[in-house]
């Protein structure tokens, strides 16, 4: 198991649920390809739009429908169950579960503003980076990347950025990070 990869989304079709007291998440769905669609062990597993619900490491690709998940520390506490949502499968760094700055859900209030703070890991390549040079999202380098950002009391959009892992070879499979990062 690497602790990071190069592709920010390897799978992410259909809907899952998220068993947090079994650790298991089963695909909606009679299309289930989990064994055959590239997930490996030490993946992480976004679950919700925006990460609504939280973000945990992969540890086993039990069958075509269903994974295990390593641990819950890093779901929105008080959850048992997520029904049908959304979710997305990356190689993103494992150690930024740990860290209280990118730490689920994505959009959350915090002491910046009294407006909703976005926080994300993304997967940007040097396309993106030069895409995006030109925005508020323009980054130094492609890599994995820790974005916040926040409408300050002014109403002006705040950006900061923080290069994880530098990286010139990452791929993306056009994650939904295309508001932030597009490819054109």
């Amino acid at each position: 198991m690497a602790l990071w990869g190069n592709n920010d989304s390897v799978y992410s079709d259909g809907t899952v649920t998220v068993n947090l007291t079994t650790k298991k998440v089963e695909r909606v769905g009679t299309s289930a390809t989990f064994n055959t669609a590239g997930i490996s062990t030490g993946n992480i597993i976004s679950v919700g739009a925006g990460v609504t619900f939280g973000y945990a490491v992969i540890s086993a690709v039990d069958s075509a429908g269903a994974l295990s998940i390593a641990s819950t520390d890093h779901f929105v506490s008080g959850l048992t169950t997520v029904t049908a949502t959304t979710y997305n499968i990356s190689q993103e760094p494992i150690y930024t579960l740990g860290d209280s700055i990118y730490r689920a859900p994505e959009s959350k209030t915090t002491g910046f503003s009294t407006n909703p703070v976005f926080t994300g890991v993304f997967g940007v390549d040097s396309i993106e980076v030069g895409v995006a040079a030109t925005t508020e999202y323009a980054v130094t380098h492609s890599g994995w990347v820790g974005i916040t950002s926040y409408v300050d009391t002014h109403g002006n959009v705040r950006v900061k950025h923080e290069v994880l892992v530098a990286g010139g070879i990452l791929t993306t499979s056009d994650a939904p990070d295309d508001v932030q990062f597009p490819d054109s």
